[in-house]
C-alpha cells in the first residue's frame, strides 16, 4: 500500500468512527433530559448544570457545553490534551439537549411509578451511549479528561479525585437551586453498573488507549503517528 493510499484509508476508517460517535452523543442528551424529567432529582453534574441555568439567561444545554470549554481549560492545565470526542462532547451534547428540549416531546410522569421508570431509562441510556461514544476511542468527556489529569498531577487515587469533583458539583449546584433527589442518589449508586454492563454487552475494552486531538491531527496529516494510533486499527 503506498503512502497516498494508506492516508485514504486513515480519513476512511475515521469517518466510519463518526456515526457511533455523534449517536452515543445524541442518546447521551436523550438520557440527561429523561433523568430531569423524571423529577426526582439528577447526577451531581445534572443538579449543577440546572443549578447555573436556573440563575443565568442559559439554557441547559448552553450550561452543559460552557462548562464543558471550562473543564477542557482545567484539564489544559493539568497537561491532559483533549481528544475530537472530548471537543465533539463538548459542544454537541449541548445541542442535541436544546434540540431534544425543545421538541416537547417529554413530560414527567403523574405517578411515582412512572417517575422512577423514565430515570432508570435515563440511567440505562447513559450507559450505552457511553459506549457508543467511547467506542471509537477517540477521547473520553472533557470530566473525564479532568480526572484523569489530577490524578496523574496528584498522585492520588482515582476514587479520591471523582469524589471531590462529583461532590464539588453537586454541592455548588444543590446551593444553586439544582433538582436534588432520591433520584439524585439512584445515579450515583447506578450509573456506573449501567456503563459497565453496556461495555461488557457490547464487549469494549475500557483499559483500551484513546488518542488526543494532536495525534489525530498528525496521522491524518500522514505523519508518524499513523501507524500508532487507535483509528487506524
Amino acid at each position: 500500500m503506498t503512502v497516498n493510499q494508506q492516508h485514504k484509508n486513515d480519513w476512511l476508517v475515521f469517518g466510519k468512527k463518526l456515526p457511533s460517535l455523534f449517536f452515543g452523543l445524541a442518546v447521551y442528551a436523550l438520557a440527561v433530559l429523561l433523568m430531569r424529567d423524571a423529577g426526582l432529582g439528577m447526577n451531581p453534574w445534572g443538579v449543577f448544570h440546572m443549578g447555573v441555568s436556573n440563575h443565568t439567561p442559559l439554557s441547559l444545554g448552553q450550561v452543559t457545553q460552557l462548562t464543558g470549554l471550562v473543564i477542557i481549560g482545567l484539564s489544559l492545565v493539568v497537561k491532559m490534551v483533549p481528544g475530537f470526542a472530548s471537543i465533539c462532547n463538548m459542544i454537541f451534547i449541548g445541542m442535541f439537549v436544546d434540540f431534544i428540549d425543545s421538541l416537547g416531546i417529554l413530560k414527567t410522569p403523574e405517578t411515582l411509578i412512572g417517575q422512577i421508570l423514565m430515570l432508570m431509562a435515563g440511567i440505562f441510556l447513559t450507559g450505552w451511549a457511553s459506549f457508543f461514544y467511547l467506542r471509537p476511542r477517540l477521547g473520553a468527556g472533557p470530566r473525564d479528561s479532568l480526572m484523569e489529569g489530577l490524578v496523574r498531577k496528584t498522585n492520588k487515587p482515582v476514587w479520591m479525585i471523582r469524589g471531590i469533583i462529583e461532590v464539588s458539583a453537586l454541592t455548588v449546584g444543590f446551593l444553586l437551586g439544582g433538582p436534588v433527589g432520591v433520584g439524585t442518589l439512584i445515579t450515583a449508586t447506578t450509573i456506573g453498573f449501567s456503563v459497565q454492563f453496556a461495555f461488557k454487552m457490547g464487549r469494549y475494552d475500557a483499559k483500551g488507549k484513546h488518542i488526543d486531538f494532536l495525534q489525530l491531527y498528525k496521522g491524518l496529516r500522514g505523519g508518524s503517528a499513523s501507524k500508532e494510533t487507535a483509528y487506524s486499527k
